[in-house]
């Protein structure tokens, strides 16, 4: 009776062994996210004299993420060719013995706002090469027709441990501390290193840096370069790094530049909300948990839906996403009750949920599976200095323009990038239909 209420697609998905198992490590770890999305910020709003809350809750949700570009780029060479499931469990093991050191400091009276940023920083220093382990898993785990099921489904948990964790994250930080809230994320990432470490995984094989892709992709195996060309152009841009690979391919750096800005946007509203809920309303956490509560519930709702789906136009998803993201942020500049921005915070979830899977998944069908890895990598790198950067600038721009300004026009903005957007996916779609044998070709022929 219950498999009759699971939809088809993700039915084969849960029936797999390896991946079941999996998902118990990395939902426990995304309920430590969920509580860190409070707790973060919370502890920096403790620690900061009042003056300065704006500037250290920024420079701590930035460095909560951003220092991944730093090791995404510094141990490319050295990690790029290393197995999935090791980069899994070394930046799990990194973030729990950072992330829990921020407790111990704080319990032995030393934790200061510059500290508390180092460590905070230094746990985060490969998230990028963690984030393209663990996608890249499921990619060697799963076929193609699966991955967006699985994708949507991972995302889906995590966003469902953000129901769980900014509540129990909102009572703990009202009633205890935030900083026993970090030291429970750090417990979580625990959990997965070990849980990845005791489970037996298939040997990497279609995404191995060492091994030709798969015949599944014609058009990769029938390339006219192949035959005649002993160096893969492929691997030519892999010794430059996965940024080279990423620019080979125009519809993943397409995708890759629009989702930066997106990310970018939403930086300030990460700064903004807790400020919202403590200067704006006067409210205690128990109101911060509650909107990122429900933006979670909101968020497994959309993810689940789309996962659901078997094909799905891309762009066209992409720039909806966008733009009504961004009109689900505009009721706080214009000042609405507190009712309604709680609606649509939680309408804004189910709008945002599916985003990261089909991105993810979009990579994984476009990219060449033994350079999967770095491209994931390197995607991740790049846009890991969206949000952190918007974080960082909503500090300053929350303590110029207030909260709830801030967070109206990050909506505004966004509504701005979205239509952009549109617009150029009208006009490229409309060229192709007036050209439908290739602009580029037709121009180059003239000018011969």
């Amino acid at each position: 009776m219950i498999r009759r209420l699971v939809p088809s697609a993700y039915r084969p998905v849960l029936a797999h062994r390896v991946f079941r198992r999996l998902i118990l490590g990395f939902g426990v770890s995304g309920l430590g996210d969920g509580m860190s999305f409070v707790a973060v910020a919370w502890l920096a709003i403790e620690l900061a004299p009042r003056t300065t809350q704006g500037l250290w809750v920024g420079a701590a949700v930035a460095a909560y993420t951003l220092p991944g570009v730093v090791g995404a780029l510094a141990f490319g060479r050295r990690l790029r060719r290393v197995p999935a499931r090791r980069l899994l469990m070394v930046d799990s093991v990194v973030r729990g013995v950072f992330i829990g050191a921020v407790p111990l400091a704080w319990l032995a009276g030393l934790l200061t706002p510059p500290l508390y940023v180092v460590l905070l920083a230094v746990s985060s220093l490969l998230h990028a090469w963690g984030s393209a382990g663990k996608y890249t898993l499921l990619a060697e785990l799963l076929p193609e027709e699966q991955r967006l099921a699985a994708n949507t489904f991972v995302s889906s948990l995590n966003f469902a441990a953000t129901i769980a964790g900014p509540a129990v994250a909102g009572v703990l930080v009202t009633y205890a501390s935030s900083a026993l809230v970090l030291g429970l994320d750090a417990l979580t990432f625990v959990f997965l290193a070990v849980l990845v470490a005791r489970t037996r995984l298939p040997e990497p094989g279609h995404v191995s840096p060492a091994e030709p892709a798969e015949p599944a992709e014609p058009a990769e195996a029938a390339d006219p370069v192949d035959p005649v060309d002993p160096v893969d152009p492929q691997d030519q841009a892999a010794a430059r790094g996965g940024l080279a690979l990423l620019r080979s391919r125009p519809e993943l750096l397409g995708l890759l530049t629009l989702t930066w800005f997106f990310n970018f946007l939403y930086g300030p509203v990460e700064v903004a909300l807790p400020l919202h809920v403590t200067d704006d309303l006067r409210a205690p956490g128990t109101l911060l948990g509650l909107y990122w509560m429900l933006f979670g519930v909101g968020a497994v709702v959309g993810s689940l839906a789309i996962g659901a789906l078997r094909r799905l136009p891309l762009w066209p998803v992409t720039v909806t996403i966008v733009i009504a993201w961004g009109l689900s942020l505009l009721p706080f500049g214009l000042g609405a009750p507190t009712a309604a921005t709680v609606v649509c915070f939680t309408l804004g979830g189910v709008i945002y949920g599916p985003f990261v899977a089909l991105s993810v998944t979009l990579i994984q069908a476009k990219s060449p599976p033994r350079h999967l890895a770095a491209m994931l990598a390197a995607n991740n790198a790049v846009l890991l200095t969206a949000s952190p950067l918007g974080t960082a600038l909503g500090g300053p721009l929350t303590a110029a323009l207030g909260p709830r300004a801030t967070i109206g026009g990050s909506g505004l903005a966004t509504v701005v990038l979205g239509t952009l957007a549109c617009v150029l996916v009208a006009a490229r779609r409309g060229d192709r239909r007036r050209n439908p044998s290739g602009i580029e070709k037709r121009r180059s022929a003239s000018h011969g």
